[in-house]
């Protein structure tokens, strides 16, 4: 934890990447690891805790081996998520941010994963599966179950929930160029621009005056 304080001018700073580091090590944000937290931070317990129960991605109870979350937002709705997450909680036979009996996977019902242009898309440990139906989506968590591979659709093969949150507090695992960063969905309106020869405008936004503020003559 003190490496991760190290890195900022101002220790309360460090919090975010240690609330990762403690889900790395104990699955989910712990009383014991709130309490580390706001020793070394110099924090109320309460502070911490505020921070921990605001953003989902820190939870609050145990996480399985592979964290799933399946956007049911408007597009990836429309377009097949609800009964994804249909089929997925009846297969695994839990709800929302409930862990299958076998410890293995994680449910999450999610409102956006950013993604829209693969709708409907999953995401497993934070990684992107794109494109995904119900059946594909029950294909993949039996996989996950049963310790086979995984690779996402635009990154790398898919890996535990705890190696997820190390490198999210801040610990690469040197995977970051495995895999396509973006796809042929998401390159859609470069490639157009370019078959049309069109470009971005220029002049921008007119120059302010740094003492008045106003604009500059």
């Amino acid at each position: 934890m003190l490496e991760i304080v190290a890195r900022y001018p101002e220790p309360r700073s460090a919090l975010l990447p240690m609330l990762h580091l403690v889900q790395s090590y104990d699955g989910y944000v712990t009383p014991a690891g709130i309490e580390m937290c706001a020793e070394v931070l110099g924090l109320t317990e309460a502070e911490v805790a505020a921070v921990a129960t605001f953003y989902t991605m820190y939870k609050r109870r145990p996480v399985g081996d592979y964290h799933v979350g399946v956007c049911t937002n408007t597009l990836c709705a429309i377009m097949g998520g609800d009964a994804i997450w249909s089929e997925l909680s009846e297969h695994l036979g839990v709800g929302h941010d409930e862990t299958t009996d076998d410890g293995t996977v994680s449910l999450e019902r999610v409102e956006c994963n950013a993604a829209c242009d693969y709708a409907p898309v999953l995401m497993v440990n934070w990684e992107f599966v794109d494109n995904q139906t119900p059946q594909s989506a029950r294909e993949l968590v039996d996989t996950l179950r049963s310790g086979g591979a995984v690779n996402s659709s635009r990154g790398p093969r898919v890996c535990t929930w705890k190696q997820a949150e190390r490198v999210l507090a801040g610990f690469p695992d040197g995977a970051e160029t495995q895999g396509v960063s973006a796809g042929p969905a998401s390159l859609a309106g470069l490639r157009l621009a370019k078959e049309k020869g069109w470009t971005a405008p220029t002049g921008g936004q007119p120059e302010l005056d740094a003492t008045s503020g106003e604009d500059q003559k």
